[in-house]
């Protein structure tokens, strides 16, 4: 029997559309399915000290991020009193395989306590040393030192991040509590931790250097 007038026609319509309709099913490249993985590195100024969990740095920077459009997952690997040398005796199981990132925040109980700035210096080394031969990128933040420390402290130890985020090509936050430090209103009673105030203040100052350095990561996916 032979074939309807047009016929052709509308085959040649129906392929038009199956393919529309196999174009918009079809799977997302993978760097937009999949979630940039960040983690957290650090000690009770990332843990979230004297804090509810949903109040810690971590979680609080991700909601940030994600509000603005970026498609991040941010692990909380904070323990409340690590030093660099504790970081670096915790890494590979704090930072687990298929990280594509490390926000790295340690140094503040060195400080504290007083410890050789040269120790610091070269445990947080070998931390970003190993994290990149992992191809894990590091956003290194910064801490000052007291001041009743002294000032020959204060610059052997606070020299520690530029020359680290100089020698490894790194992305820096000079400091991590910036707008935070000695305001009562953003920290604890122990004048020390952040409260959530506080935490809201971190997140709003290193917002703009974090969105730095993960859009040049997705680039790189």
């Amino acid at each position: 029997m032979p074939a309807a007038p047009g016929f052709p026609a509308f085959i040649a319509l129906f392929a038009t559309i199956a393919a529309f309709i196999m174009t918009g099913l079809a799977p997302l490249p993978a760097s937009a399915q999949t979630p940039l993985r960040i983690v957290a590195f650090g000690d009770s100024l990332t843990a979230g000290y004297g804090l509810p969990p949903e109040s810690a740095f971590p979680v609080l920077l991700e909601a940030a991020l994600r509000a603005r459009g970026h498609n991040v997952s941010i692990a909380n690997a904070g323990v409340s009193g690590d030093t660099t040398t504790g970081g670096l005796a915790r890494l590979d199981w704090s930072v687990p395989d298929g990280t594509d990132a490390v926000i790295l925040e340690l140094g503040a109980n060195d400080m504290l306590r007083g410890i050789d700035p040269a120790i610091a210096r070269q445990a947080l080394d070998a931390v970003i040393t190993r994290l990149k031969a992992r191809n894990i990128a590091v956003l290194l933040a910064g801490m000052r030192a007291a001041p009743n420390l002294g000032q020959a402290y204060a610059e052997r130890f606070e020299k520690i991040y530029t020359e680290l985020a100089s020698k490894h090509d790194l992305v820096l936050y000079p400091f991590f509590l910036d707008g935070v430090t000695g305001d009562n209103a953003r920290v604890l009673p122990d004048g020390l931790h952040p409260n959530e105030a506080g935490v809201k203040t971190i997140v709003e100052r290193i917002l703009p250097t974090v969105e730095k350095f993960i859009v040049s990561l997705q680039a790189a996916r």
